[in-house]
C-alpha cells in the first residue's frame, strides 16, 4: 500500500491526525531505563504498543539512534510497528539533502535498511536531490518548507525576486512540476499559523507535516483551522510532550493519555 493510501487508511480507522514523534533519550526514561542506550527499542516499544489505535503516523528521528549508535535499534523498532502496527505508517525523519550516488544511498538507508513508508527530506539543492527516491514506488517525500524552529526564517522567509517568500516558492513546487506522481509532502511548522495556512492556499491537497504540537508551543486547535481540508491530509506531530508526559513506571500509561488528549483536541478543531 502506498504511503497517501496508508495514511488515509490509519486517519479513518483511529480517527486521528496525530503522529506520534520517536526521540527516544535516555537521559529522560523511566526507572531503571534511565540512562541507558541499550533500552531504547525497549522505551520506544512501549510506547507504540501504547499509542498505535491512537495515532495516523509514527515518527522516528534517526539521530536519536545513531547518536547513540543505536540503528540497529532503530531496525528492530521499524520491524516491530511493522508486526504490531501494519495500518500505521512510518515516517523516517531524516532531513536528507544530497544529489546523486549519496542520496541513492540516503535512499536505500531510508527505504530498503529500515523499510519507512515515507521519508522527510531538505530540498534546497533542487530537484536533484529529491529525484533518487522516485524509483521507490509508493513511498513517501515529505519536504522540508517552513519549519518550526526560529531560525527558519533566516532563509524560509526571504522574498525572491518574482515575490514569493522561499517557503511560498517551495510549497508551489511541491504542488506543481515537482509532484510528478502525487507523492510529495510539505513539513509546515505548527508555531507559524498564519504561513501554514498560506502553503494550505497553495498546496491544498499535499500531504502536511506539522511539528510544533506540544512542547514546542504550537497551538492544537489552530494548527488544524489553518491546515486541515476533507481532501488535504495533515500530520500533527508531538513528540516530547507524549513520550516523557510521565517519568515513572506507568510511563506507557502517562504517554497515552497524553496521545487521547492531543488526538480529542484536534478532533474538535476539525468541528
Amino acid at each position: 500500500m502506498s504511503f497517501a493510501r496508508q495514511l488515509a487508511h490509519a486517519t479513518a480507522r483511529h480517527e486521528s491526525l496525530l503522529c506520534v514523534g520517536l526521540d527516544p533519550d535516555p537521559a529522560r526514561f523511566p526507572g531503571d531505563m534511565k540512562g541507558d542506550p541499550a533500552r531504547i527499542f525497549d522505551f520506544c516499544a512501549r510506547i507504540v504498543d501504547a499509542t498505535k489505535d491512537l495515532v495516523c503516523a509514527f515518527k522516528p528521528q534517526i539521530a536519536y539512534f545513531a547518536a547513540h549508535r543505536a540503528e540497529d535499534q532503530l531496525e528492530q523498532l521499524m520491524a516491530y510497528i511493522r508486526r504490531n502496527a501494519p495500518e500505521v505508517p512510518v515516517i523516517l525523519d531524516a532531513k536528507r539533502g544530497d544529489i546523486g550516488s549519496t542520496a541513492e544511498q540516503y535512499a536505500r538507508e531510508a527505504f530498503v535498511r529500515y523499510q519507512a513508508d515515507a521519508v522527510t527530506l531538505s530540498p534546497f539543492m533542487g530537484f536533484d536531490s529529491i529525484e533518487p527516491y522516485l524509483p521507490y514506488d509508493g513511498k513517501g517525500l515529505i519536504l522540508l518548507c517552513r519549519t518550526s524552529n526560529p531560525g527558519g526564517s533566516d532563509l524560509q522567509f526571504q522574498t525572491l525576486a518574482n515575490g514569493d517568500r522561499l517557503f511560498e516558492h517551495v510549497a508551489k513546487l511541491a504542488a506543481g512540476r515537482w509532484n510528478r506522481d502525487g507523492r510529495l509532502g510539505l513539513v509546515v511548522g505548527a508555531t507559524f499559523p498564519e504561513e501554514l495556512a498560506r502553503v494550505r492556499a497553495l498546496a491544498p491537497t499535499v500531504p502536511l507535516l506539522i511539528p510544533g504540537v506540544g512542547a514546542q508551543g504550537g497551538d492544537a486547535a489552530a494548527t488544524v483551522r489553518a491546515a486541515w481540508r476533507s481532501d488535504g491530509p495533515i500530520i500533527v506531530n508531538s513528540s516530547r510532550a507524549v513520550l516523557y508526559a510521565g517519568a515513572g513506571a506507568d510511563f506507557a500509561a502517562r504517554a497515552r493519555d497524553a496521545a487521547l488528549a492531543t488526538r480529542a483536541e484536534l478532533a474538535a478543531a476539525q468541528a
